[in-house]
């Protein structure tokens, strides 16, 4: 399998990043999450200072470090091509540099650190009003005014939606977009993430639920010699994880108070035993939330649920980019097998570290989850 990495800097239109720079490329580390923030570190090997030719004393650094390129809010774009197909990995903005001087020749490094685009969500706290809208118009409103940044809205409907009358209630966001975004996506169980669109510049931005229906991505191998694609892998069960809900709410059109509770989750099942039908014992929380009308409460509740059993099982792991010949993507599902029926089958990708040695290696890091133990499917996608 042929792998090529190639990088693009520059302010809001990044161009083909210089060979001289590209050389110097030690490693390059890129993660994606649909949870936090996903970001980026390029380590760049660099010379020591040394005097200018003219006699003087004055040190000159190294060109890496003088590279108008590298400045701080550039914007970054990572690409590689795997067998003669071009994938966009990564899109970010440089926030952070460290610089590393050793005495011996030819090991100082230079590292710069950056987010993905969304990353310009997040630089401005506001205290403003959203009247007569939706959250998710307010989500795509939001998203729409970073543009320059290619960024392109894909919201989709909770099953609760709410438009009050401007004389009835307002929302009012009082932190940066970012956080208000996934302040409103975690009210009903969503994720909200950035990964590069199908072209160069263009960015997806995701308001939605996980494990929306999807063909699985290729699946991930162990134990099964020519075939094992993963070359480790550990899985932890957390029997603390998934809850229910219970509690009261007055509502506040009504004025009566109302028994609230959720006990399962609406997740489509990847695993034959969910923790919250299986296990012998749960946790139970009290809704304590005020000011809401019984259907708003009620959707409140069951996207708790939803949320707290995403992460009963978790995978992590690592495998080899030239044997599994492919990307994992987070937002997918990724079958998994040859470990057994208690952790094969069918799992969601959560996060996804590409580490990158140019002309070296290229290994993925991963993390999956799932709600149970045992499997739903009888053949994975290959």
């Amino acid at each position: 399998m042929s792998v090529s990495f190639s990088l693009l800097i520059g302010k809001t239109r990044p161009r083909p990043a210089p060979a001289a720079l590209m050389e110097v490329i030690d490693s390059v580390e890129l993660t994606h999450s649909d949870d936090g923030r996903s970001g980026f570190q390029i380590v760049f090997k660099v010379g020591r200072s040394f005097l200018t030719s003219t006699g003087n004393e004055t040190l000159k650094d190294d060109p890496v470090l003088a590279e108008d390129l590298l400045e701080p809010f550039n914007r970054v774009i990572a690409t590689v091509t795997i067998n003669s197909n071009p994938r966009v990995l990564f899109d970010g903005i440089i926030t952070y540099h460290e610089f590393s001087p050793s005495l011996e020749p030819g090991e100082s490094i230079f590292t710069i650190t950056g987010e993905d685009v969304s990353v310009m969500m997040d630089l401005e706290e506001k205290s403003i009003e959203h009247p007569a809208l939706s959250e998710q118009n307010i989500v795509t409103q939001i998203v729409s005014k970073y543009a320059k940044y290619g960024l392109v809205a894909n919201v989709k409907t909770p099953s609760f939606v709410e438009q009050p009358l401007a004389n009835e209630r307002v929302p009012v966001q009082l932190c940066t977009d970012l956080e208000y975004v996934r302040e409103l996506a975690d009210r009903h169980g969503f994720t909200f993430y950035v990964i590069p669109g199908l072209s160069i510049g263009q960015n997806q931005a995701y308001w939605g639920p996980p494990r929306q229906k999807q063909v699985p991505l290729k699946a991930l191998t162990v134990n099964q010699e020519s075939f094992s694609n993963v070359e480790s892998i550990n899985f932890q069960y957390d029997a603390l994880a998934a809850y229910t809900v219970a509690g009261q709410v007055q509502d506040r059109k009504t004025n009566q108070i109302q028994p609230i509770s959720s006990l399962t989750s609406r997740r489509a099942p990847l695993a034959r035993q969910p923790a919250l039908t299986q296990q012998s014992d749960i946790r139970k929380v009290q809704f304590r939330e005020t000011a809401r009308k019984k259907a708003q409460s009620d959707s409140r509740t069951q996207a708790m649920v939803d949320r707290s059993q995403d992460r009963v099982v978790t995978v992590t792991g690592q495998l080899d980019t030239s044997e599994y010949e492919d990307l994992l993507e987070i937002g997918r599902l990724v079958d998994l097998r040859g470990v057994g029926y208690t952790y094969d089958g069918r799992y969601y990708v959560e996060k996804v570290t590409h580490i990158i040695h140019p002309g070296n290696s290229y290994k993925q890091q991963f993390v999956l989850t799932r709600e149970g133990l045992g499997t739903t499917i009888q053949q994975v996608a290959v």
